[in-house]
Order: C-alpha cells, then structure tokens, then sequence
C-alpha cells in the first residue's frame, strides 16, 4: 500500500502543476493495474499530453515490453506526446520520450544518468502548448 500512496501522491503532484498551467487534467484511475492508460492525460487548446508517472530513488526504471507497447499504441492512437515522467528527490522532475527509453532483453529501461543528461524539464514539456493557435 506504501507503494500505492507514494504512487498517487506523484501523480497527483504532476496533475495540480498540469492544473496551474492551464491543462484540464485527468487521472486515470488504476492505471497501473489494467495497464491500457498512461496514468496522467492533459488537453489544453484542443492538444493533449500524457504521462506515465514514477516516483524512484533508484538509479534506474524498468519497464516491461508490454508496458511500453501499450503507451507507444496509446501516443500512436491519440497523436498525444507520451512522456515517462520520473519524479526523483534533487533532481524533481524528469520526462523522457518513449523513444528515449533503452531497449533490454525483457523490456526497457532509463537510468537517472541518462534522465539528467536529457534534461528535459516540465517547462520545456508544457511550452509547446503555448504556440498553439486555436484559431488557425
């Protein structure tokens, strides 16, 4: 259950910063029971964005096959950018492209090292969405 709640806790902490910047937000309950859904989805000015949120400390994240292929289905279906959005003490939030993941054997992973080297923060995912023109 610890897991559970540290699990929620980030989600929700990503959801509210979504919030604040403008984003109608939805979080997708169960998300990493049935596995269909990223567990974040966020639409602003008719474009959205999603985020399978993890809060590790460890010096990696692993990610199953199937995992992924569901995520990268999801992105190819809604033409939404699907980020992994990795929340890590002192290094606060990092988001990584699924392309970005390292293929392994059983799946895919991301070290922290190649987190930090991408560097990609949460302003850099939302600006995006300033150019769009819902008038065009």
């Amino acid at each position: 259950m610890r897991t559970y709640s540290k699990g929620a806790r980030t989600e929700r902490e990503l959801m509210f910063m979504l919030q604040n910047n403008g984003y109608s937000v939805m979080r997708s309950a169960g998300s990493g029971v049935n596995s269909i859904t990223p567990d974040i989805i966020a639409v602003r000015k008719g474009k959205g964005l999603a985020f399978e949120c993890k809060a590790w400390e460890k010096s990696n994240i692993t990610f199953e096959k199937e995992k992924i292929d569901v995520l990268k289905r999801w992105q190819s279906n809604t033409m939404m950018d699907t980020f992994i959005a990795w929340r890590s003490n002192g290094a606060g939030w990092l988001f990584v492209k699924l392309e970005e993941l390292a293929p392994t054997e059983k799946g895919y992973i991301i070290t922290r090292r190649n987190a930090l080297s991408i560097g990609r923060k949460f302003d850099e995912v939302t600006w995006v969405m300033e150019r769009v023109d819902v008038t065009a």
